[in-house]
């Protein structure tokens, strides 16, 4: 068998408009080349193929079933040099042509997701892959190189990661609507006595500062539940009890039914962003300190 020869994609795209068209008098006008053109092209790939591709019937081709395989094969080439071409624009654009993102869970369900918005609104050749995990999780798959980006609590010790500051906050009270407590301007630890408290169940800043606080004082709860921190403002909303959070989350995360208060004493809060070194001066970067906003 002689040895094939398809260092033109001019060949193929006339093949599959052939296909699609079945006529040589279609396909030139679709293509804006000659009819002669059309099937001398034809011609040329039939003989270098080995193959009959099409029946000649009078004005009409009849596409064989060896052109029906090879117009399937030919789709997802073409799908695959148009990834290609989306790769290259971001490539030139960012460096990148996909950027793998890791969050904390309590910037994982609003932050994130708003920042990876604005980032695509006017860079849509770009491709995100995003996922939740722990503070540690997100810094080992950084480290790693399983992800370009991860966003995380502070502080945290890498020898191998930048690491930009990104937010401080401080710890708010998140309450059922209706609440005794939901009239106060400001919730104090004392006002936690004899309350369902709902915390999360990783670690958590606010969370193992308020428990030690507790226990320090030697507070009585009259409970405690303990849930994923996605679920945290659905259970206060059901009246199952009061939250401590940083204020990020609780804005994304509450609606109509709970309100937020101030918390006192202050538990503050330190999010960053971290990185490979060698990210330093790349374009994603920018795009996404361009994007940040809370």
């Amino acid at each position: 068998m002689a040895e094939l020869n398809l260092t033109s994609l001019k060949s193929l795209t006339i093949f599959k408009t052939l296909y699609e068209t079945g006529s040589a008098t279609k396909a030139a006008k679709a293509l804006g080349i000659t009819q002669s053109g059309v099937s001398r092209s034809l011609a040329v790939l039939e003989e270098n193929l080995e193959l009959s591709l099409f029946i000649r019937d009078k004005n009409r081709l009849v596409a064989k079933p060896e052109a029906e395989e090879l117009y399937k094969a030919i789709l997802g080439l073409m799908f695959n040099l148009d990834e290609l071409k989306h790769s290259i624009f971001a490539l030139r654009e960012f460096g990148v042509s996909r950027i793998r993102i890791a969050s904390i869970p309590g910037l994982g369900f609003g932050f994130v997701p708003r920042l990876i918005a604005g980032m695509l609104k006017d860079n849509t050749k770009l491709n995100v892959y995003f996922d939740i995990m722990s503070t540690p999780e997100v810094v080992r798959g950084v480290e790693a190189g399983q992800f370009d980006l991860g966003f995380v609590t502070m502080p945290i010790s890498s020898e191998q990661l930048q690491t930009d500051l990104i937010a401080q906050t401080e710890a708010v009270c998140v309450i059922p609507k209706g609440h005794a407590l939901a009239s106060r301007e400001t919730v104090s630890l004392d006002d936690l006595a004899g309350q369902q408290m709902i915390f999360a169940n990783q670690p958590n800043v606010a969370a193992d500062k308020v428990l030690k606080l507790i226990e320090e004082k030697q507070l009585g709860l009259a409970g405690k539940t303990e849930a994923n921190i996605a679920s945290i403002c659905s259970l206060v909303e059901s009246g199952v009890g009061l939250s401590v959070m940083n204020p990020i989350t609780a804005a994304d995360c509450v609606g109509e039914g709970a309100v937020i208060r101030p918390f006192s004493p202050s538990i503050s809060y330190s999010f960053g962003m971290v990185y490979q070194k060698r990210w330093r001066d790349n374009q994603i970067i920018k795009l996404v300190h361009a994007n940040l906003a809370f």
